[in-house]
């Protein structure tokens, strides 16, 4: 006899059962809404399947990133869909520490509910030593099609390091098209000096408009928060 086997999600099983024209619907593209009736009947009759050992459920994966800025509705149903036997596997990523929850006035680490907090298995993360940082901007190197020497690449690393990994990643484009205009297929480090000097990172940023706060319209210096705390801004420099 032969065994013919078929990949398909939950979501296509409901479309099909819940359309007349069955599964052409998942090519015309006329997904409407679901109804919950339509959703319990399927769920029944796959655990029916997997009882009886014609079908298995591959679990998928669901990445939620900035975690942090769902509100407490959303965190409450989260909690109530993961006790289901068909919930993915759930992967959040968060940078906030102790934080607020949205909706409401109580603070939690990484501003998820402890409830919540409590059933997930968190994995802590570690800065990039430069060894790996040079291994990220090496492979993003490779899929821009830039080519760059080593001491350039060196270079970028440092930055990377001192600045940020983000920003050393955007120097990559705008180093090769420096490289470019001056008819090069290879950035070097006077390339990575030049869009150092025309691309200010958050820190250079940050200092440059401390130094000339006062030069800038509307400024609410007294608002902003920086590294060695609260800067207050004096009577001269209000608007009348």
């Amino acid at each position: 006899s032969k065994e013919v086997v078929h990949t398909v999600s939950l979501h296509e099983i409901d479309v099909i059962n819940s359309r007349q024209q069955g599964f052409l619907a998942l090519f015309s593209g006329d997904v409407g809404e679901i109804k919950a009736e339509v959703r319990e009947q399927i769920d029944s009759k796959v655990a029916e399947w997997r009882e009886e050992g014609k079908s298995e459920v591959v679990p998928g994966v669901l990445f939620i990133d900035e975690v942090h800025m769902l509100d407490i509705e959303c965190f409450s149903w989260m909690n109530r869909a993961l006790e289901s036997e068909l919930a993915p596997v759930v992967v959040m990523a968060s940078n906030r520490g102790i934080s607020k929850i949205r909706g409401t006035e109580y603070r939690s680490p990484h501003g998820i509910p402890i409830d919540l907090l409590d059933r997930l298995i968190i994995i802590g993360t570690e800065p990039y030593s430069k060894a790996e940082l040079q291994k990220i901007l090496t492979i993003r190197c490779e899929e821009e099609d830039v080519e760059m020497d080593e001491d350039a690449m060196q270079s970028l690393t440092l930055l990377g390091d001192q600045s940020s990994l983000r920003y050393a990643l955007q120097l990559i484009t705008t180093s090769a098209l420096v490289a470019s205009k001056r008819k090069s297929s290879i950035v070097q480090v006077q390339d990575i000096k030049r869009v150092y000097n025309l691309f200010s990172d958050l820190k250079r940023s940050t200092e440059y408009l401390r130094m000339h706060e006062k030069e800038f319209l509307f400024s609410e210096e007294s608002d902003v928060k920086v590294a060695g705390g609260d800067v207050e801004m004096g009577e001269d420099n209000q608007l009348d």
